[in-house]
């Protein structure tokens, strides 16, 4: 088994006395990139709000490169989804993406001539470096989310937790960011997406977790992302089985 990166121990999170998470108890491993799926309101943003520490739990805990959160938070790289972040904010495509070297200075601490120098290079890993001084409202929603995913990467972090980040994303750009993340895992690195296009989860993922407020089951997307879990996970939407291209006979 991998080192673990992340350790979730039976988490339960309610919002007035609604149930969102139920006993939720997770390794995520290095090295690995991993789909979140489940429907509507299964409760996968509040798992990644609770990893990063933003929402504390009724009870459970979670550990993260083996501590609390607030103590390896740089560590830790989030792309929120897209109706979370303030477009009209007057910030530049490089100043957004030069965000990512903040975690790693103290309070007052200028930017050197590195820090602009990865952030140059991860410009230029998602091919936004012609963009750089553009205002970020002005930008395509496929370049906007490449310039957040350019963030992640200038800070160099050990794990990636991105909010369905292909919402708005031309095919293109999808399958270039995908293969961003993928390339990420060959260096240890943890990946975990939000994701909603079942179709495309056996190609994108080599490991899954299925959730509906409670965990159905997680694991090699070959061995755990079936017919008959996607079914569990999906309860009364079984009309979406229709839309899956899952390999004949898996059972």
């Amino acid at each position: 088994m991998s080192e673990v990166s992340i350790s979730v121990k039976g988490i339960n999170i309610s919002y007035e006395r609604k149930r969102v998470l139920s006993n939720i108890y997770l390794d995520i491993e290095k090295g690995h990139i991993y789909g979140l799926i489940g429907p509507n309101g299964a409760g996968k943003s509040t798992l990644f709000k609770t990893i990063l520490g933003l929402i504390e739990p009724n009870s459970g805990s979670v550990i993260v490169l083996g501590d609390e959160m607030k103590k390896v938070r740089k560590k830790v790289a989030y792309v929120p989804q897209k109706d979370e972040i303030d477009w009209d904010f007057p910030a530049t495509v490089y100043d957004i993406v030069q965000m990512g070297r903040y975690p790693h200075k103290k309070v007052l601490q200028r930017l050197d001539q590195n820090d602009h120098t990865i952030t140059q290079e991860a410009l230029e890993k998602v091919g936004m470096q012609d963009f750089a001084k553009r205002q970020i409202g002005a930008l395509s929603g496929g370049q906007q989310q490449r310039v957040f995913i350019a963030r992640a990467l200038c800070q160099q972090a050990d794990i990636f937790l991105l909010d369905e980040p292909f919402v708005g994303v031309d095919i293109t750009t999808e399958n270039k960011i995908i293969d961003i993340l993928k390339e990420l895992t060959k260096d240890e690195k943890t990946v975990m997406i939000v994701h909603h296009d079942l179709a495309t989860a056996d190609d994108y993922f080599d490991k899954v977790i299925l959730l509906n407020q409670r965990l159905i089951t997680y694991g090699d997307t070959k061995e755990v992302f079936t017919q008959e879990n996607i079914a569990k996970t999906y309860a009364s939407q079984l009309n979406i089985l229709h839309q899956v291209g899952l390999r004949e006979g898996r059972q």
